[in-house]
């Protein structure tokens, strides 16, 4: 049960019902498109008179559209609907410590054009960048319909205003660069803590087969760990919007010194940068790893083709990754009990390889039979997950219900 916030609510008005029954019919038709008017009405149980209205008024407005007659053996053949995505775009923005990625997409994650470069971590030199690729984007592509944002994810926390308040990786501290990229583009600009973007695409951009999202937990392993927690179907932001961060929670006292400053991070063994160093036999300092990493050109791409090609150094550097993973995995199974948990990042790549070492360790530090049975599946639906999340960040708020108290 939910408390009203007595300080903090938006009353109700004569409105509000049927603002909820449209975004319910909305979400329906994401689901369970192509769909017709009719099979609305049943999954609402309303009348088709109902059903029909708030389509059309969500068909005045753009956010469905028709697509063709649905071939049945007897009666009108029912006009199918789409929720409206193909023509309406967003750019979005994946910065992390190794390169920066700038995808134009539509309003369903495809893809239309991809971009990469170095990330640049001066603030101003990155925006002046980002401000020169988007810009281009929207030009060039311009006949293929209308960018409504840019969603950009950072390995590091945001606050609700969209400020970044620490992103280690990147070395940022209180940096603001939505407003400049705002400025710079014309675009409604939306900035997000990666790991929380992903869980946000898991509730609203991936479609399940009968798979609730109400409740889990999306786990991101890339250059850094972040986790996105999702009870109830709500995002849980914490006091000032810095919660989850468990890549950041030590799980060994005497382990290597993490960016953030503490030592022995979940991060610090399980990241992708701690994965390559395993594989090279070194164990310096963070900064000092990705001088190194930049050095060795070597990516976990790469890596994991080497342990399927045959490589044991490499292969057991994965599987020890495996091993850290259930660690952190069993600490979050412990502590929020989530429904499911998703991961996401390159490693899934090679989850055939390190699965059952991540699933023995969870199973023997669960604290309950069911705990331990936890569901940990890799994420499936995206080449660039992050990206994806970046999308959410855009298209997302086209989905969510009106708030009520």
């Amino acid at each position: 049960m939910r408390r009203i916030n007595t300080r903090a609510f938006h009353r109700a008005t004569r409105s509000t019902s049927r603002e909820i029954n449209r975004q319910i019919v909305l979400n329906l038709v994401r689901e369970h498109q192509p769909v017709s008017r009719a099979d609305l009405a049943r999954r609402m149980n309303v009348a088709r008179g109902m059903a029909g209205s708030l389509v059309r008024e969500l068909l005045v407005e753009g956010s469905l559209v028709e697509g063709a007659v649905s071939d049945v053996p007897r009666g009108r053949k029912p006009v199918m609907l789409y929720v409206r995505t193909q023509d309406r775009l967003a750019v979005a923005i994946d910065v992390r410590f190794s390169r920066t990625y700038v995808m134009l997409t539509d309003f369903a994650g495809t893809q239309v054009a991809l971009e990469t470069f170095d990330t640049l971590f001066c603030p101003t030199d990155l925006v002046e960048e980002l401000t020169r690729r988007v810009n281009r984007l929207v030009e060039t592509y311009a006949a293929l319909g209308s960018v409504e944002g840019v969603g950009v994810v950072v390995p590091g926390m945001v606050d609700r205003d969209g400020r970044v308040l620490y992103a280690p990786q990147l070395g940022w501290r209180q940096v603001d660069i939505r407003d400049a990229l705002a400025a710079g583009t014309g675009l409604p600009v939306h900035i997000e803590n990666a790991s929380t973007a992903c869980a946000i695409a898991q509730m609203w951009l991936v479609r399940r087969a009968g798979d609730s999202a109400a409740d889990f937990v999306y786990v991101n392993i890339s250059d850094g760990v972040g986790v996105g927690v999702v009870v109830n179907g709500q995002l849980v932001r914490g006091h000032g919007h810095t919660a989850g961060e468990f890549g950041h929670i030590p799980i060994d006292p005497r382990g290597p010194r993490c960016v953030c400053g503490s030592v022995g991070c979940w991060e610090t063994f399980t990241s992708n940068i701690a994965t390559l160093t395993r594989y090279l036999g070194r164990e310096p300092s963070a900064a000092e790893s990705r001088q190194l990493l930049h050095e060795q050109e070597l990516t976990i791409v790469e890596l994991i083709a080497r342990a399927r090609g045959g490589d044991e150094r490499a292969l057991e550097s994965l599987l020890e990754t495996g091993r850290y993973m259930g660690v952190g995995l069993a600490m979050i199974v412990n502590a929020l009990n989530p429904a499911r948990i998703i991961v996401g990042g390159e490693i899934t790549a090679a989850w055939d390889l390190i699965q059952q070492e991540l699933a023995d360790v969870v199973a023997a530090r669960a604290l309950t039979p069911a705990a331990a049975e936890t569901h940990i599946t890799p994420e499936q639906t995206s080449d660039h997950p992050r990206l994806r999340g970046a999308t959410a960040l855009v298209a997302a708020p086209l989905f969510a219900a009106p708030q009520v108290a």
